[in-house]
């Protein structure tokens, strides 16, 4: 099943090409505009750029193909849409663009949405983990990877869950854009490790027992495929956490009286 030709379905380049190529002209465009008062960071016009340049790759040639017929290379594609691309899209700080390049009543709007308490659940850094890290485990320990396999609507599905997953937990985590009710870094830490773990937990599960079971791919592919999964998980989650701690160390250097206040926002980083 794994080395079938899947078609290339129309909404998946919708979804993962052009809207992402349309979302970056916006940014750029409210980019620019702010840098023009040297108020928004080349760096996060490159973070958010290399965000979608990842995506956009991945699901266009010649690493679409490669993904359809080697489970290497749909790992790869994995890692770009679910982790490398979402930690590039984070720290390009959108949600803060929006606030800076809308009128203070639709900021506000904006920021009463994220205070809903389904959002609210749904940002939460368990929900994210078990959205990413517990869909992935659905996927390759189960019969779902070779049925989304034969099914173009299942197969763009996954693929657009791969991008929001990993968006919600990196932003959840470590996100540098303001999260209402967000959860203590204590929390937030904890469930990093935790989902590492459980990360580390999966490679070595598919790299001992050849899953995913019912595709034609060999032991040895799904054993290297296994291995960029769990190299691949490694530096991601590394460099989430030195987000993580980069940003608790500025926090600390900018406003040391708040160190004692647990009930204080975090800051918005400049």
């Amino acid at each position: 099943m794994h080395h079938t030709e899947v078609p290339h379905s129309g909404m998946l380049l919708i979804l993962l090409v052009v809207i992402p190529a349309v979302l970056l002209v916006f940014y750029l465009l409210g980019a620019f505009r702010l840098r023009q008062s040297a108020q928004w960071s080349p760096w996060r016009i490159a973070s958010f750029t290399t965000g979608i340049v990842l995506i956009v790759l991945s699901v266009l040639p010649p690493l679409a193909n490669w993904a359809h017929h080697d489970l290497r290379g749909h790992m790869l594609q994995h890692l770009f849409l679910g982790m490398f691309g979402p930690l590039g899209l984070v720290f390009g700080c959108p949600g803060t663009l929006i606030l800076r390049s809308v009128q203070a009543r639709t900021a506000r709007c904006f920021m009463d949405f994220l205070r809903l308490r389904p959002i609210r659940l749904l940002i939460h850094p368990i929900t994210a983990a078990l959205l990413d890290i517990g869909g992935m485990y659905l996927l390759y320990l189960t019969p779902f990877f070779a049925l989304s396999m034969m099914h173009p609507a299942l197969f763009t599905l996954l693929h657009l869950h791969f991008v929001i997953s990993g968006y919600l937990f990196t932003w959840s985590i470590a996100g540098p854009d303001p999260a209402p009710h967000r959860p203590g870094r204590t929390v937030r830490l904890t469930v990093l490790f935790l989902a590492t773990a459980a990360h580390a937990i999966l490679g070595k599960l598919m790299y001992g027992y050849g899953y995913p079971h019912g595709t034609s791919a060999s032991f040895f592919e799904i054993q290297a495929a296994a291995q960029w999964m769990y190299y691949g998980g490694d530096l991601a989650e590394l460099l989430l956490m030195t987000a993580f701690f980069a940003a608790w160390f500025r926090h600390r250097s900018r406003l040391p009286g708040l160190l004692a206040d647990k009930n204080a926002p975090e800051s918005v980083a400049k």
